[in-house]
């Protein structure tokens, strides 16, 4: 008997052991192959709605410094971020594997100053020059096509656990009435096709001459007129030019999607979301 029970150990340090573990392999798989990732913001209307939940391809773009989890439990105070694991990879701006991403991917990545994660489109490549003329983007002196693509509808209520409530074109709206956005078909060079969203003129709309600097990206969510991006610079609380050591994945596919204030609100969930492409 007293064998057997040496055989089977302390069965505390066998459940310790387990969880560490089952720890150590999630984090591999989270680091090396898919990152979760719910939308916190609607910056990326309608191609990403608020409380979408999709896994980031981290094999797409190869692995730098930011490929590294972050473990955040502020419960049992524990802040460790990327940097603190992976920090010694960062500075060449250069990466494990590396493949460049397509112009018209959606991407997540680490933000340059503050180190929060954000998801937003690919629109400017290194040595492009990018600029915002009327709501247009022009790429190396460009246009992009822009074709209307009826309304974006959704209910003016609160959305997601931060209980932010949207910006509309036919607005002031009251709570539970419809909140409109002129959706556009945008084409990219290179032929990339997605819709963005538009309320009306605003500061943005009109900018200067972006140079995209080699080795680094030009982001704009597509909820256009409701989005921190590239064009504002990191000084002003934008994204401005993000290197490309500082990319973290691209977002493929939709898992599921929560209309409520949490993801475990399973009767949320929106029917028509299970498993979308992100186009």
């Amino acid at each position: 008997m007293a064998d057997d029970a040496k055989k089977k150990g302390n069965p505390i340090v066998e459940t310790i052991k387990t969880i560490v573990y089952a720890l150590l392999i999630a984090g591999v798989f989270r680091t090396l192959f898919f990152q979760p990732f719910w939308i916190p913001s609607g910056s990326m209307k309608e191609t990403l709605l608020i409380g979408d939940f999709l896994f980031v391809n981290k094999m797409a773009y190869g692995y730098s410094f930011a490929s590294c989890p972050s473990v955040i439990l502020p419960g049992f105070g524990i802040n460790i971020d990327a940097e603190d694991i992976c920090g010694v990879m960062r500075g060449d701006n250069s990466r494990l594997f590396g493949s460049e991403p397509e112009r018209g991917d959606v991407v997540v990545f680490r933000h340059p100053v503050s180190g929060r994660d954000f998801i937003k489109r690919v629109i400017g490549m290194p040595g492009d020059r990018v600029q915002v003329q009327g709501g247009v983007v022009s790429i190396n002196g460009t246009p992009v096509e822009l074709q209307p693509d009826g309304v974006f509808e959704e209910i003016y209520e609160p959305q997601g656990p931060q209980g932010t409530r949207p910006r509309c074109s036919n607005g002031p709206v009251g709570n539970g009435a419809i909140c409109e956005k002129m959706r556009m078909l945008e084409t990219l060079p290179g032929g990339r096709q997605h819709t963005i969203l538009d309320i009306g003129e605003q500061g943005m709309d009109d900018t200067g001459v972006y140079l995209v600097p080699e080795g680094h990206y030009f982001f704009l969510g597509d909820n256009r007129d409701n989005s921190s991006d590239s064009r504002l610079p990191q000084s002003a609380g934008g994204v401005g030019f993000v290197p490309f050591e500082n990319l973290i994945g691209r977002a493929d596919r939709i898992m599921f999607s929560s209309a409520g204030r949490s993801m475990l609100f399973f009767w949320t969930w929106r029917s028509d979301r299970f498993f979308k492409a992100v186009q």
